[in-house]
């Protein structure tokens, strides 16, 4: 792995990648923040030397370099999943080249279902701690204590200053933005009713089938690390309904500007 990240991150910064600062994961249906970009470069995931390639059709495959609020940030513009048949190692492969390539920061969004019922659909939730419920790790594989601590600490996975900022702000901009615990899933299908009550027993407040990974990771790597949920739908067992993806989508969309002024105030104080 260390000789395919080498190559890598020497192709990015041959095509222009200096030194940023800070990492942006963008989740489904939170695409547009790359318009208050200022961008300088930018590149398909299937041109990348040894990148995984997004097989979700509302995730655009593009890693993008720019800045935005005075900061150099690399941003991607759809992230993988093991639900499209990756490992874990090769879902969590950008952040090992974003970190190469220098950023201290990594901020991550994405789409989830509100288990917490005093949560409602389009609004968001700042990811205060998390379950992994995939199956694995991402740490799993021979020679990783070459690329960090084999036995990574999670006590705090969130960093904790930077969810206090992003509740600051939150409350000056008049956002609902409530804190909680994300639960992450393998997917694609969503959640039985059983599954629902299960995951509410266990404590989670969301639900999604990303994010975890990516998180580990950035300790592993001993990055900052903060992460907000766009909660587009209410996953109340004994009213389920049947769930669209496309109106997932379509409120991921809808919340979406509260989320670009979270990201970009944050990124302004950093």
């Amino acid at each position: 792995m260390i000789k395919f990240i080498t190559e890598t991150t020497e192709y990015l910064q041959n095509k222009g990648f200096d030194s940023p600062e800070i990492g942006i994961i963008l989740g489904t249906g939170l695409g547009q923040l790359v318009n208050e970009l200022e961008i300088l470069h930018e590149v398909s995931y299937n041109h990348i030397p040894n990148f995984p390639t997004a097989t979700v059709e509302f995730h655009k495959g593009k890693l993008i370099y720019g800045i935005l609020e005075g900061k150099k940030v690399i941003v991607m513009q759809g992230r993988f999943h093991i639900y499209e048949g990756y490992s874990l190692q090769d879902v969590t492969y950008p952040v090992r080249i974003m970190e190469k390539l220098g950023i201290h920061t990594l901020l991550v969004s994405n789409a989830s279902g509100a288990i917490n019922l005093n949560f409602k659909k389009g609004e968001l939730m700042l990811i205060d701690d998390h379950i992994n419920l995939q199956g694995s790790s991402p740490l799993a594989f021979k020679g990783v204590e070459h690329l960090g601590e084999r036995f990574t600490d999670m006590s705090n996975p969130y960093h904790t200053t930077l969810n206090s900022m992003f509740e600051t702000i939150a409350k000056r901009h008049k956002i609902t933005l409530h804190k909680g615990v994300y639960a992450s899933v393998v997917g694609p299908q969503l959640e039985t009713r059983a599954e629902y009550r299960m995951l509410k027993i266990i404590g989670a407040d969301a639900v999604g089938m990303s994010t975890v990974p990516e998180v580990i990771v950035a300790n592993h790597l001993n990055l900052r690390v903060a992460a907000v949920s766009v909660l587009t739908d209410e996953c109340d067992p004994d009213n389920l309904k049947p769930v669209d993806i496309s109106e997932i989508i379509a409120m991921a969309e809808k919340a979406e500007p509260n989320m670009i002024i979270l990201f970009k105030e944050l990124i302004k104080l950093l």
